[in-house]
């Protein structure tokens, strides 16, 4: 939503983002062109000769080397501005050696807890370790969901702080902007977007025009994305990755297609809440297709059913091979919702040919870890 604003400004705008859903290339992008190939390979070959005088044992990860050369590549763009997204977390993020104009913390989950912690507390500490001394903090965070711990390090870092809360979705201009992303989770992102722009306003003056452009033109792949047919049949794809997300599709479902009962393509990753997922979901399908994601981590999709027959007895729940398989199953069906992984999202647009295919599996990159 900030890249769409800023853009509609005028601006040259870089984006940074992970992980990607097909193409590596989605990661960097200026103006929302994606980084050419060629870019790519000059970048690391000007990289290479740097990470190979490193030790063997303080080798840099897939992402560090990334970080690197998406810094790298939006000096030589001469980007007015980039939006860069954190990878995991915030403190250690590879990311924060960043000093940014504004540092925006959206709402705080459980999620990868094996390497942020196992509490709200304990993830939110990780995620304001981006607050910067004297630099405006935004945040969506709610009482008792990490906003304390956001609130103190903000204190502590003399950052001043602004909190959105759920009354600014009906204030102006959000409350005259017809979104372009749907579900009602992305009002709140875009409140906190409108907050970050009125915090840079002294820099980057945004006009109501431009405001209102960037906000109902913004296109994300994966979120909320409806496909409809020639022959008349929506799909819907949504990463819904975590328990969060697969709450907010939930609320989206119910509240933009009242009634409906879809067939939900479910995968997800053995490191997520998947029951609690299942709970959230199953009840709104007719059907039920529970297939693996293309990835090592891949929750066995024969473990979800319980949890699916339990939230919701009265659809039928089957077990698919691949995604592939749970499509070609389900092709009739007038409805059809994809979720559970953003990795999972990227094989459907590939296989629905929403998106380019590279020569190569790229998605596998997604995990990439050197042979040590």
């Amino acid at each position: 939503m900030l890249e769409g604003i800023y853009r509609a400004v005028g601006l040259r705008t870089g984006l940074f983002t992970s992980p990607h859903l097909v193409s590596f290339a989605e990661r960097i992008q200026v103006n929302r062109e994606l980084i050419a190939e060629a870019d790519v390979v000059r970048l690391l070959e000007q990289l290479e000769p740097a990470i190979r005088t490193i030790a063997t044992s303080q080798h840099p990860t897939f992402f560090e080397v990334v970080t690197v050369m998406a810094l790298r590549y939006f000096v030589e763009q001469r980007c007015d501005l980039v939006i860069w997204e954190t990878g995991l977390g915030g403190r250690l993020d590879s990311t924060n050696i960043v000093t940014p104009l504004a540092s925006i913390i959206t709402n705080i989950g459980i999620e990868h807890s094996e390497w942020l912690g196992d509490t709200i507390e304990k993830i939110a500490a990780e995620k304001s370790g981006i607050i910067k001394p004297g630099v405006p903090v935004v945040t969506a965070a709610r009482p008792g969901e990490g906003l304390e711990v956001i609130s103190a390090k903000a204190r502590e870092k003399h950052a001043p702080l602004t909190v959105v809360g759920s009354d600014a979705l009906a204030q102006p201009p959000l409350d005259r902007i017809r979104l372009s992303l749907h579900g009602p989770h992305q009002r709140l992102n875009a409140a906190s977007a409108i907050a970050a722009v009125r915090v840079l306003e002294p820099i980057f003056r945004v006009p109501g025009d431009a405001l209102r452009t960037g906000l109902s033109t913004v296109y994300w792949p994966g979120r909320m994305q409806r496909i409809q047919t020639a022959s008349g049949k929506t799909v819907l794809l949504d990463g819904a990755h975590n328990p969060a997300g697969a709450e907010a599709l939930r609320v989206a479902l119910e509240e933009e297609f009242p009634g409906r009962k879809p067939t939900i393509i479910f995968g997800v990753f053995q490191d997520k809440d998947s029951t609690s997922m299942c709970h959230s979901l199953a009840p709104l399908a007719g059907r039920i297709a529970l297939t693996p994601v293309h990835s090592e981590r891949s929750e066995n999709p024969a473990k979800l059913v319980t949890a699916c027959r339990e939230a919701n007895p009265h659809a039928p729940v089957e077990v698919c091979d691949s995604l592939e398989a749970a499509l070609e199953k389900t092709a009739g069906d007038s409805f059809i919702v994809v979720a559970g992984s953003l990795y999972l999202v990227g094989e459907a647009m590939e296989l629905l040919h929403l998106a380019a295919v590279p020569a190569q599996d790229e998605k596998s990159l997604n995990e990439w870890k050197p042979a040590l």
